[in-house]
C-alpha cells in the first residue's frame, strides 16, 4: 500500500499583526473540509514561552484549551468551531518548546556533540514539528505562522518553510500570505506598495507566496488586484479580496465566492467531484443574523477590557444563541467595580449572568456580590470554574453563616476553606502546565437539571484549574439546597452545583465553553439562554 501524499499549505502575514490568519485559515479549512478532505490546522508561535498557560490574557487573549490538556493559542479555538473537529497539543507549538526540546536532546548528548545552531537543528526540529500530524490520516495540513513577516522572531519558521517547501518537492505544498491593502482617504484610494514590500521580503527569505489574501475596508477594483498580481508574481485569480465582515462566520462565505478552494486545489494539484457543501454553515448564519428575541446576559469578569480573553465564551453564546433564534447581547461587567451599593444598577434589565474563569484575587469580592445578586433576584446564573467556586464562597458566608469562608487561594488562613487545593498540587512549584487540564469525566445525578440538560448522566468536559471544592463541607451544602450533582467518578471530586428551588442557578468546575462549535453548540450555553429567555 502506498504511503498517503499529504499536501502542505503554510499560511503567513505581513504588513501588520492581527489581520485574521488564524480566521482565514479556519476559513479555508472548513472550504476543504466540505469538499470532502480530511483536514487539520496547526499554529507556529513565535513567542519564548513555552505556551500560552503562565500568561497574562491581556498579552495574548484567552488560553485555549484542548481534549488532551494543552495550553495553547487562541486560534486553535477558531480552528475547532470552524471545523468542529478537534485538535491537540501537536496543533500549537512555540519557540519556546522548540528550543526547550532541542536543549534537552543537547544535554543527553543526541547531537554528538556538534555544535547546536538555529540550522540545522531548531529548523529540523521546527519540520519534525510541521510534519508530526501527517502521522494521523490527514489530506491536507495547514500551518498558520504567528507574527509577520520580516519579525526576527519569526525568521526560524520562515527558513523551515523554505527547506520543506524544497524537500517535499513540487504541488506539495504552497504559501498563502495574508496582507493588508491600506485606504488612503485623502487620496482615495488602496495602496499596495506595503504589501509588494511584505512578499519581496518573502522572497528575500526564499519563499515565493503561490496566493494573496488581501485585508481590506474596501473593494478592490480589478486595476488593483492585476497590479499586485503583476508585481508580487502571482496569477490574477490567487489574488483574494477578504473585506471586514460583520462576523467571523461570514468569512468562508466571502473567500468561497472567489473560489478560494479552488485557487488552493488547482496549486496542490488537487481534485474533487465533491462540491462545497455549506447548506449547515448558511443555516446557521441566517439564523443568527435573523434573530426572533433578544436576551441580555452579563458576562461578569476581571479581564473584561480585553474581550479575547473569554473568546470562547462569546462565540458559545452566538452558537447557542443562533440555535435557539436568539440574539445574545453580552454586557462586559468589570467585577473589580461592583459592589453592594453599586450591583441593582449595574445589572438593572438584564436576563442571565455568567461569572467567568479567571485566577488571582483582584476583582473577587466583586464577583461574591454578582453572584448573591442573581441568587437573591432569581437572575439565571452561570459559574465557570472560578465561577464557581465564587457561588460556593458566597453560599458559604450568606446562607450556611460561615463568614469568613474563602478559596486558599485568596486566604490561607481562612478558618472555612470551602475551596481547597487539591492534594497532588500542594507541593507544585512550576506554575505552567500543572494544574487540571484537558478532558475529565463526571457522573451526573440522576433527575439534576444537569442530567436534563445534558441529556445523559456520563459526561466528559475539558479541566483548568488548581484549586477544587472541599467535600468536607459537602453535606452542609447538600442540607441548605446548593446541592453538588456531578462528579469525577474516580477521584469523587465536586464537578458541579446546581441551586434547589432557582430557575437556573448552576455552577460548573470545568469549562463547556471550549467545546462549543458552531455545528454542535454547548447545551449549556443553549440552556442559559433559554432560562434567560424565560425570565
Amino acid at each position: 500500500m502506498s504511503k498517503k501524499n499529504i499536501k502542505y499549505i503554510f499560511v503567513t502575514g505581513g504588513v501588520t499583526s492581527s489581520l485574521g490568519k488564524g480566521i482565514v485559515s479556519a476559513s479555508l479549512g472548513l472550504l476543504l473540509k466540505s469538499r470532502g478532505f480530511s483536514v487539520t490546522i496547526q499554529k507556529l508561535d513565535p513567542y519564548i514561552n513555552i505556551d500560552p498557560g503562565t500568561l497574562n490574557p491581556y498579552e495574548h487573549g484567552e488560553c485555549y484549551v484542548t481534549e488532551d490538556g494543552a495550553e495553547t493559542d487562541l486560534d486553535l479555538g477558531h480552528y475547532e468551531r470552524f471545523l468542529d473537529s478537534q485538535t491537540s497539543q501537536n496543533n500549537n507549538v512555540t519557540t519556546g518548546r522548540i528550543y526547550q526540546t532541542v536543549i534537552e536532546k543537547e544535554r543527553k548528548g543526541e547531537f554528538l556533540g556538534k555544535t547546536v545552531q538555529v540550522i540545522p537543528h531548531i529548523t529540523n526540529e521546527i519540520k519534525r514539528r510541521i510534519k508530526i500530524l501527517s502521522k494521523q490520516n490527514f489530506d491536507i495540513i495547514i500551518t498558520e505562522i504567528g507574527g509577520t513577516v520580516g519579525d526576527i522572531e519569526s525568521l526560524p519558521y520562515i527558513e523551515s518553510v523554505r527547506q520543506l517547501r524544497w524537500e517535499l518537492g513540487e504541488s506539495n505544498s504552497m504559501v498563502i500570505h495574508l496582507t493588508l491593502l491600506p485606504y488612503l482617504a485623502a487620496s482615495g484610494e488602496l495602496k499596495t506598495k506595503p504589501s509588494q514590500h511584505s512578499v519581496r521580503q518573502l522572497m528575500e527569505n526564499g519563499i515565493q507566496a503561490d496566493v494573496l489574501v488581501c485585508r481590506s475596508e474596501h473593494k478592490i477594483p480589478k486595476d488593483v488586484k492585476s497590479k499586485l498580481a503583476l508585481f508580487c508574481n502571482v496569477p490574477a485569480d490567487n489574488v483574494i479580496e477578504c473585506m471586514d465582515a460583520d462576523t467571523i462566520y461570514q468569512v468562508p462565505l466571502d473567500l468561497q465566492k472567489q473560489k478560494f478552494d479552488e485557487v488552493v486545489l488547482k496549486e496542490l494539484d488537487l481534485t474533487t467531484r465533491k462540491e462545497s457543501d455549506l447548506k449547515e454553515w448558511k443555516s446557521f448564519l441566517k439564523k443568527y443574523k435573523n434573530p426572533k428575541r433578544k436576551v441580555e446576559i452579563a458576562l461578569v469578569g476581571k479581564y473584561v477590557s480585553l474581550q479575547d480573553s473569554y473568546k470562547s465564551i462569546a462565540e458559545a453564546f452566538i452558537h447557542a444563541g443562533a440555535d435557539l433564534e436568539t440574539e445574545v447581547k453580552i454586557r462586559w461587567v468589570y467585577s473589580g467595580e461592583l459592589t453592594d451599593e453599586n450591583v441593582a444598577e449595574t445589572f438593572s434589565g438584564i436576563d442571565g449572568m455568567l461569572i467567568a474563569p479567571g485566577f488571582g484575587d483582584r476583582g473577587i469580592e466583586g464577583k461574591i456580590t454578582a453572584a448573591k445578586y442573581a441568587r437573591e433576584k432569581r437572575i439565571p446564573l452561570l459559574g465557570i470554574c472560578l465561577g464557581m467556586q465564587v457561588m460556593t464562597i458566597e453560599f458559604a458566608r450568606n446562607v450556611l453563616g460561615l463568614s469568613q469562608a474563602n478559596s486558599v487561594e485568596f486566604d490561607l488562613e481562612t478558618p472555612d476553606p470551602v475551596i481547597s487545593l487539591m492534594a497532588d498540587q500542594k507541593n507544585v512549584v512550576d506554575k505552567g502546565g500543572t494544574m487540571r487540564l484537558g478532558a475529565w469525566k463526571c457522573a451526573l445525578k440522576q433527575g439534576s437539571k444537569l442530567h436534563e440538560i445534558y441529556g445523559s448522566r456520563s459526561i466528559s468536559e475539558r479541566h483548568r484549574h488548581r484549586y477544587e471544592f472541599n467535600s468536607e463541607y459537602r453535606s452542609d451544602f447538600e442540607k441548605a439546597g446548593l446541592i453538588p450533582t456531578g462528579q469525577n467518578p474516580e477521584t469523587v471530586l465536586v464537578e458541579t452545583l446546581e441551586l434547589k428551588d432557582h430557575p437556573f442557578y448552576i455552577g460548573v468546575q470545568y469549562h463547556p465553553e471550549y467545546k462549543s462549535t458552531v455545528a454542535t453548540p454547548h447545551p449549556l450555553f443553549k440552556a442559559l439562554v433559554e432560562a434567560a429567555s424565560r425570565k
